[in-house]
């Protein structure tokens, strides 16, 4: 079967304007992200969706394949859903942006399932969190999950709650990492459904997912990717690719 990265890349951004061509050792950060992809061994073909001139060139100028969409998507999966609509690939892989260091062999883990399974439609990862501050941070979104890997639920806040102290926890908590495979159809599917109470109140469009009644594989990993969503994460990043 067929799979397919795209990597929803847009200008603008809260905390980082322009973050996709933020130079990372000589090169922009979206070419780092592609480069990661493509190392991938089950990854088939890789794009960047993009609505901005600036990141397409900066896609073709080192070789990359890239898809104009709609500027008017309010999410990275509507962009995808839209470039990947004309593709043959039977899966599709959602890479984010904004982790230059992702480590290759995390895409392949999260494919595996999906096609070890035809019965599963969305999967997805977490790992394990080790410092309190990380569990309290709104910004490192939780999930916890069934006795077979299946999500039940994600949030910003402390998940799962509990009175005893983070050292005292009874349960482990987990991180999600913002990675998903899903199956093509899967996907078409679920761009276009309506946004979602639960959904909406956590900022978390996974939860659509789930309040409409899908199932979401949850594979663990102990990697732990380094985001970069402001200037400080980014001279961190650089600080990292420099050593």
């Amino acid at each position: 079967m067929i799979v397919a990265a795209f990597i929803p890349a847009r200008y603008g951004s809260t905390r980082l304007n322009g973050k996709p061509l933020a130079d990372i050792g000589g090169k922009p950060m979206i070419q780092w992200v592609y480069e990661r992809a493509k190392e991938s061994r089950l990854v088939s073909e890789v794009t960047v969706a993009t609505d901005d001139a600036r990141i397409a060139e900066a896609v073709k100028s080192f070789g990359g394949k890239v898809a104009m969409t709609s500027p008017l998507h309010k999410s990275g999966t509507d962009r995808i859903a839209e470039a990947a609509s004309g593709t043959a690939a039977g899966i599709i892989v959602n890479l984010q942006g904004d982790e230059p260091l992702l480590e290759p062999g995390l895409i392949d883990l999260a494919i595996r399932p999906m096609l070890d399974d035809p019965s599963l439609s969305l999967c997805t990862l977490k790992t394990r969190i080790t410092e309190e501050e990380e569990y309290h941070n709104p910004n490192a979104v939780k999930v916890v999950t069934d006795k077979d890997g299946f999500a039940l639920y994600f949030s910003r806040s402390p998940l799962p709650y509990s009175k005893a102290s983070f050292k005292e926890l009874s349960t482990p908590p987990y991180k999600h990492i913002g990675l998903y495979v899903y199956r093509k159809d899967f996907l078409l599917k679920f761009s276009g459904l309506r946004p979602t109470p639960l959904e909406e109140a956590e900022s978390l469009e996974q939860l659509r997912a789930l309040e409409n009644g899908f199932r979401i594989k949850v594979v663990e990993t102990g990697y732990n990717p380094v985001s970069v969503d402001t200037p400080e994460d980014l001279e961190r990043v650089r600080s990292i690719i420099r050593k």
